[in-house]
């Protein structure tokens, strides 16, 4: 990146740029980058490692706690975006929040490298914490390093940034997935943290080139309103270290005390909340119903994320067990099939921010509910040729490489219709009291998603039976053909907002 770097032209004491940005945009793209790095190269191994035998050096759980422990995991990272994000504004600013969440990642990796079942889930909750961590205030720092709102090189920082969490997400199962796979599991877990340590390298070194305004906290904790949440916070930690150790001395423990605990609360708190929110009577009663009209966007996205984030889970597993590891004579690593979203992400990110553009012009851009449905559709369409595959997979037969292949193709054009598109409208539709809360109401979605699998899966519902898939593909694409059909209700409710 350095080769990358020119400098300003504004006189001697011009601030070095980056590709024509702020400086410090390089530094925070490469933290970003290697922090994605290890997070999706960790995420490519773990429901592989959880489920294989112990003679192959897993930890030879059955296939549907493996998911559910997968679902939960990254139900967790987005849900704790929320109180990150909270810790950012209130007690350390954004700048120091992303340093310490660097740093418990970092440690949570190298705790899976270590050989240690009860060190292996510590390591998986430190990892969880510290990317909801830094997930909530990262981003805040790169839209620090443009102070003036209308600078119009701010969206295209955002974009280069974007463009450093696929490129981080596309490398990692092909290296640390590889290595893990083939060579062995723990080692792979131990690149995965070397790749957070380059990661905080990076961003250390670049701190004088941040903006001042990332290391000062926005809305600074008074210090008895501290007493008292901290007060509560051991008051429920000592009631939940009571509650586990009398389930354990009675015998009793199993990972099942821990997996549904989560998995109620990642259902629960994001409806709680978004609940909160809409029934606040300081709302406007324009922003209640926008908030109305926000709900059917919060669950449509929840479907989505629910079939989308199985690419780790279901997905992986059925390219290991399932799926021909060969092409054109190549032999490849499963976990590699899991570098294909980021890739197809990076060659149409930019080819449908053309299109809305060039269809705007025409007056025929698709509405924010036409794209949510076309989303739907999309990746409920994707499980309807995992229902063709599976089916195909049947005895001891395995399917081309190719099935797979269209179905992350499929998803990511669904991805590329609601993601981007989704945290667009939350900023839109958020009340004025909660502009900053809703970016992690948005995230929310994919916690509510991955808990309704985790659920699935705890009570016994297989995920390798062409019903899981085709119960699951005809609901989402049901779901998108109601909201397409119901768009001139839901239009109204959005107060304006398209």
């Amino acid at each position: 990146m350095a080769s990358s770097l020119t400098k300003a032209s504004a006189g001697p004491a011009a601030e070095p740029t980056f590709l024509g940005h702020p400086r410090g945009l390089a530094n925070l793209f490469m933290t970003e980058m290697w922090e994605r790095y290890s997070f999706y190269g960790m995420r490519a191994l773990l429901v592989l490692y959880l489920s294989a035998t112990v003679a192959d050096g897993g930890l030879g759980m059955t296939m549907a706690t493996a998911v559910a422990i997968y679902s939960v995991y990254n139900a967790m990272v987005y849900l704790l975006a929320l109180p990150g994000g909270w810790l950012g504004d209130r007690l350390w600013g954004a700048r120091k929040a992303t340093g310490i969440a660097g740093v418990i990642i970092m440690i949570g990796h190298f705790l899976l490298a270590v050989p240690v079942d009860a060190l292996f889930f510590v390591g998986l909750a430190f990892i969880a914490a510290g990317s909801g961590l830094l997930k909530a205030n990262i981003s805040t720092m790169v839209g620090q390093l443009y102070p003036d709102k209308t600078d119009p090189r701010r969206d295209g920082g955002f974009t280069i940034f974007y463009m450093g969490i696929n490129l981080g997400a596309f490398v990692a199962p092909l290296t640390i997935g590889w290595v893990g796979q083939k060579v062995d599991w723990h080692l792979g877990f131990a690149m995965a943290g070397v790749g957070m340590a380059i990661g905080l390298l990076f961003y250390f070194l670049g701190f004088r080139h941040l903006s001042e305004e990332s290391s000062k906290v926005p809305s600074p904790l008074p210090a008895e309103e501290r007493t008292a949440l901290i007060r509560k916070g051991l008051i429920w930690l000592g009631i939940a270290a009571v509650g586990y150790a009398i389930v354990g001395l009675a015998g009793v423990f199993t990972i099942d005390w821990v997996l549904w605990p989560l998995t109620i609360l990642g259902l629960l708190l994001p409806t709680w909340y978004l609940f909160r929110i809409k029934r606040d009577k300081d709302l406007s009663a324009l922003e209640q119903t926008r908030m109305s009209g926000y709900i059917w966007f919060f669950v449509a996205a929840a479907a989505f994320w629910a079939i989308y984030d199985q690419t780790g889970s279901v997905l992986s597993l059925f390219a290991k067990n399932d799926t021909e590891s060969t092409l054109f004579g190549f032999e490849f690593p499963s976990t590699w099939f899991q570098s294909l979203n980021p890739l197809f992400v990076m060659a149409l990110a930019p080819l449908f921010a053309m299109l809305w553009v060039a269809l705007f012009k025409r007056n025929r851009e698709p509405s924010t509910l036409s794209k949510f449905a076309a989303a739907l559709v999309l990746v409920g369409g994707s499980f309807g040729v995992m229902m063709v595959a599976q089916g195909m997979a049947a005895g001891d037969a395995k399917v081309s490489p190719m099935w797979l292949v269209a179905v992350y193709f499929m998803q990511t054009v669904g991805e590329l219709c609601l993601s981007p598109v989704g945290l667009s409208l939350t900023t839109k539709l958020a009340p004025e009291k909660y502009a900053a809360q809703m970016m992690g109401v948005w995230f929310l979605a994919v916690t509510a998603g991955d808990s309704v699998i985790a659920l699935l899966q705890l009570i016994g519902a297989p995920t390798d039976t062409q019903g899981w898939f085709a119960s699951q593909g005809v609901i989402a694409a049901l779901a998108g053909v109601a909201i397409f059909m119901w768009r001139r209700k839901v239009k109204p409710l959005m107060g304006g907002v398209n």
